[in-house]
């Protein structure tokens, strides 16, 4: 659109200086055929005898050449004539001129004369400056007689400037109405190219709308031009769902596959040999293996499924019911505060799996209080889980983000569960975050990207 105003603008403005340079010319066309005009009629009426010497010089009588022109009876006119008469080295040697010249000299210069003289009968044209200041335009023409050895010159002269003052207006009001010309053009194609883009605008807003959960395709009703896009897509977010059921399949057909040789091996080591203890110890670590990595598959595929949301404060008010009677007899009281409409992008077991972890080691370390912060800000959703506990030191949160590390094996638990969280937060462009809480223990901040 740029690129197109651009040239537009270069075009329309080449356009009206390109034509006021053509008025000019025109104008200046006409004036100088009304010069040539003058000449002819001056040569007409100096045709007299006795108006001029042999020797080139003019007669001092008084000769009333165009006589009927009133321009050339008033001082400064802006129109004048001359009759030149010329020395043999082609010097002004006398002249008779309009009153309206007055006392100032003919306006000719020696190239012109020069020139005139160099092609008889032939007009030639030039500036000059003056009389009176004016800027005036001089038609030179010489002629020769039969009885005379140097020829005349007639001048015929008019002031230019009424012709370059319409010029300039008519330049002004060239470009004026290019330039308004160039405004509508450019606002009509400003506003359709923003009319013609609308269905793109509304493809945009379905995505993003199909990305929160608030629809699961694309609307219809779109132009035929953008039709074929828009139902490409459409089938393209279908095939998507597929490929997360058949994983979601895969994943369970895979997880009963293994669980049940695992089994076996376990059930069939019971005895007291050293082989038994060695195969004991193996398929317990088989066995933590295959759950965490299918967990982990089946979160790669929830995490993939485009228009998943879940309502955030349902999840956490049903999880801290289930604490606070958990841990009644510890004395610890799990409160909400923040945002009751915040949303999270993805499956409700992804959200539960990552708050439930983050909630249950708070109750565990706690002393008294767990706070949940709900902040839902325009950029990102934000929870903190704080606790009133002992807290970690800035070793302790980068250890503890390490999968099966745990801090105190007092307390029952696999060292799993931050691990857990920070992986499925990553599946969700999200991340954790380990802090001091206000409130002494340690802060669990979760954060989650809208865009």
């Amino acid at each position: 659109m740029l690129a197109a105003a651009l040239w537009g603008l270069v075009v329309l403005v080449g356009g009206a200086l390109a034509l006021s340079a053509l008025y000019r010319a025109q104008t200046l066309s006409l004036l100088e055929e009304d010069l040539e005009q003058t000449l002819v009629t001056l040569t007409r009426e100096m045709t007299q005898e006795g108006a001029f010497l042999e020797d080139g010089r003019v007669t001092d009588a008084e000769r009333e050449f165009l006589s009927h022109d009133a321009r050339f009876q008033t001082q400064y006119s802006g129109q004048y004539w001359a009759v030149v008469g010329l020395t043999p080295d082609l010097a002004i040697q006398g002249d008779l001129r309009s009153k309206s010249l007055w006392d100032e000299p003919v306006p000719v210069t020696p190239e012109q004369i020069r020139r005139a003289v160099a092609e008889p009968g032939m007009a030639q044209f030039a500036n000059y400056d003056g009389p009176d200041e004016q800027r005036v335009r001089v038609a030179a023409k010489a002629i020769i007689l039969e009885n005379r050895d140097t020829p005349l010159v007639l001048v015929a002269a008019a002031d230019r400037t009424p012709n370059d003052a319409a010029a300039t207006r008519f330049r002004g009001m060239l470009l004026g109405t290019m330039i308004a010309l160039f405004g509508g053009v450019f606002a009509a194609m400003v506003a359709g190219i923003r009319f013609s883009l609308q269905p793109l605008k509304r493809i945009e807003h379905d995505i993003a709308d199909i990305r929160a959960g608030t629809r699961q395709t694309l609307r219809e009703g779109y132009p035929i031009e953008v039709r074929p896009l828009t139902e490409e897509l459409n089938k393209l977010i279908g095939h998507n769902r597929d490929v997360v059921e058949r994983a979601r399949t895969h994943v369970g057909n895979l997880a009963h596959a293994l669980k049940t040789p695992i089994a076996v091996l376990r059930n069939e080591a019971k005895g007291e040999t050293q082989l038994d203890d060695v195969v004991q110890r193996q398929t317990e670590s088989m066995h933590a293996n295959v759950e965490h990595y299918l967990k982990r598959a089946r979160m790669a595929a929830r995490a993939e499924t485009l228009g998943a949301r879940t309502d955030v404060t349902p999840v956490i008010e049903a999880l801290a019911r289930l604490l606070n009677r958990l841990f009644d007899a510890k004395g610890i009281n799990v409160s909400i505060v923040g945002d009751t409409g915040a949303v999270f992008r993805g499956e409700k077991q992804d959200f539960e799996e990552m708050i439930g972890n983050l909630m249950d080691n708070a109750c565990k370390w706690a002393k008294a209080d767990v706070l949940v912060r709900i902040s839902d800000a325009p950029q990102e959703l934000v929870i903190d889980v704080e606790d009133d506990g002992p807290g970690l030191s800035p070793v302790e949160r980068e250890g503890a983000l390490k999968r099966g590390v745990r801090l105190d094996e007092t307390i029952p638990g696999t060292g799993l569960g931050l691990s857990i969280v920070t992986e499925l937060a990553e599946l969700h462009k999200g991340r954790l975050e380990l802090d001091e809480s206000e409130q002494g223990g340690l802060r669990a901040r979760l954060r989650f990207p809208k865009s």
